[in-house]
């Protein structure tokens, strides 16, 4: 039984085995006493639309379970109320599943829980095990089959060479990819591996996508020539195909079912001791975080270490130009930054100062027509509720600052939590960087956000060392446009709001259940807040309000990670959709194409 298993799920399959031995002939005649209802369905590979034998089919509640025959079919044969007990509820532990083995099926009783599922899963080792791939079940007419799809595996795979035909120690791996947040995309990390003693590795379960590839350093220690006195050496990072940093590394674009071939060659080069001192240390570098990169290209790869003792950043690193970033965390949090430069010998004497974190205030200036008392509303950001008890303006908002950078997301700040009803908005712990400030809103919009004379809804804030800048001025409007509309075409899919990101895993199902995915993405430089919306079954949504500016309104049979901050990676949508102008107090209906999974 696989290991991917749930604990609770593996117990129950085991109970389902042993109840093999009831008599076939008492089921029949069972069956032929009590009339039954079933749920019966295929499970298919998505990319080839072959069906799958040998799947386990269950519910998220792990009551029912059963596993497809060598056809990819299923089914679950539920219990009827006995004559006589026809106005009787089903008892809430009463239930009964079905067991495939080859091509024939048994069905068991079981308790606890609903009579009948409402949801159904399908896992299978070799393809995607999707939390979210969830089946909604609805009454089907009889003799209605479902289908389930499962979006087979992609995998990297590869071989790890060194110079020397000698055994080395395990290597580690790391690949990157590349998901789209908010809007703009990052590169987070999706895993590591170590090779095996041959050198192969292998990368499983990855889905659809971009991807980056890179060994980590490896110092040589072997017992034979290692001496800690003399010369040390090591393998430096390589990024796949054999390139000197993570951002020169080549982008590995993923399709379902595809197994990628990488294979690596590590080249040895001596390393050289690195010793920085932290000038100003004191208690605020207890706990002193050290990040370090190729200079001038922010990314994974190298490490050094911190002696708190000392009060010294310690390591090895081999010849190159490189970034130190330090940042101690806390209510006294700093930070400080510092270039080396490694030339055939050890790195002592250079001192970096570390900086106090600095703090931004934020006004609000709300420019609201109506007196509705937002009071009750509740904020919060990207769904997420988020704790505010102020009182007065500003209490409609969340300013955060997210790193413009692929890296360096735990350089981002937020509003610090108010004190009191007077308490003023203010971020805190703000280092160095560059950010894009984002807003969110529980009344009425953000109609702009400034610092100085930049306008940071569409240009970054620079911060320069101890974390200083002008106030960030928000503005917050109530006067909006409204919007509904209907989608042309009929609906083949179905996305759920538990489902949005694997929804093109997820087979058809009868058009009373499909839904449509609309997005309103503002122009460069337009006023507007990027929307989305689910449409039912009827292809209508709306009415509802925006905020002014132009827009590209998309319509699609799928959800989208769009990066709809950036201007070149929307120029792909160019010839879809609809652009609309909206201003204050205009109503608009639209007629919008849908965009099918396949275009």
């Amino acid at each position: 039984m696989s290991s991917h298993l749930h604990p609770r799920l593996k117990i129950f399959l085991t109970l389902l085995l042993f109840a093999t031995a009831t008599p076939a002939h008492a089921q029949s005649t069972q069956a032929e006493e009590k009339p039954a209802d079933s749920i019966r369905g295929i499970v298919v590979n998505s990319v080839t639309h072959e069906p799958i034998g040998r799947v386990l089919v269950y519910s998220p509640d792990n009551r029912f379970a059963t596993m497809t025959n060598s056809e990819g079919r299923f089914e679950f044969t539920l219990a009827q109320p006995e004559e006589g007990n026809e106005n009787k509820s089903v008892p809430a532990n009463s239930a009964t599943v079905t067991q495939c083995v080859g091509d024939s099926c048994t069905t068991y009783s079981s308790n606890g829980g609903q009579s009948r599922p409402t949801q159904l899963m399908a896992r299978k080792p070799g393809f995607l095990n999707d939390p979210n791939g969830i089946q909604n079940l609805s009454p089907e007419p009889a003799g209605k089959e479902i289908t389930i799809s499962l979006t087979p595996e992609a995998l990297v795979v590869g071989r790890v060479v060194l110079p020397s035909s000698e055994p080395s120690d395990e290597i580690q791996l790391e690949i990157y990819r590349r998901q789209v947040q908010d809007g703009r995309a990052h590169w987070i990390s999706a895993g590591s591996v170590s090779t095996r003693s041959n050198g192969e590795f292998r990368f499983a379960e990855l889905s659809a996508g971009s991807y980056k590839l890179l060994t980590r350093e490896l110092l040589d220690r072997d017992p034979l020539t290692f001496d800690p006195r003399g010369q040390q050496y090591g393998y430096p990072p390589v990024y796949f195909p054999n390139a000197r940093d993570f951002d020169a590394a080549q982008t590995i674009q993923l399709t379902p079912g595809q197994i990628f071939q990488a294979d690596l060659s590590l080249v040895k080069h001596a390393y050289y001791p690195i010793k920085v001192a932290v000038a100003n240390a004191g208690e605020n570098a207890r706990g002193l975080g050290i990040v370090v990169f190729a200079q001038g290209h922010r990314g994974p790869g190298y490490a050094l270490g911190y002696n708190n003792r000392d009060q010294m950043i310690e390591g090895l690193l081999p010849d190159g130009n490189f970034t130190l970033e330090a940042a101690s965390f806390g209510p006294n949090a700093a930070s400080g930054q510092l270039n080396i430069s490694v030339k055939g010998t050890a790195v002592e004497g250079p001192r970096m100062t570390l900086l106090p974190n600095g703090a931004i205030s934020v006004n609000v200036q709300e420019e609201f027509t109506s007196s509705e008392n937002a009071s009750s509303r509740s904020l919060s950001v990207e769904g997420r509720p988020v704790a505010d008890n102020r009182r007065g303006p500003g209490r409609d908002v969340y300013v955060r600052l997210e790193p413009a950078d692929d890296f360096g997301e735990e350089r981002g700040a937020g509003l610090r939590n108010p004190s009191g009803e007077e308490d003023a908005l203010v971020i805190e712990g703000v280092q160095s960087g560059r950010y894009w400030v984002r807003v969110d809103a529980s009344r009425g919009f953000v109609a702009s956000v400034t610092s100085g004379t930049t306008d940071l809804q569409h240009h970054l804030l620079v911060i320069g060392p101890g974390g200083s800048s002008a106030p960030i001025e928000v503005t917050l409007r109530d006067s909006t446009a409204e919007v509904d509309g209907t989608i042309e075409g009929s609906f083949s899919r179905v996305t759920t709001p538990e489902s949005r990101r694997s929804s093109r895993d997820i087979a058809p199902l009868p058009a009373e259940m499909s839904i449509a995915h609309v997005y309103f993405v503002p122009l460069p430089d337009s006023g507007g807040k990027f929307t989305d919306t689910w449409v039912p079954a009827d292809g209508k949504f709306g009415p509802q309000e925006m905020p002014p500016g132009t827009y590209r309104v998309l319509a699609f049979d799928h959800s989208e990670e769009l990066e709809y901050r950036d201007p070149e990676a929307m120029r792909a949508y160019d010839a879809k959709g609809l652009l609309v102008r909206l201003v204050a107090g205009q109503k608009e209906h639209l007629q919008l194409p849908l965009i099918v999974n396949s275009e």
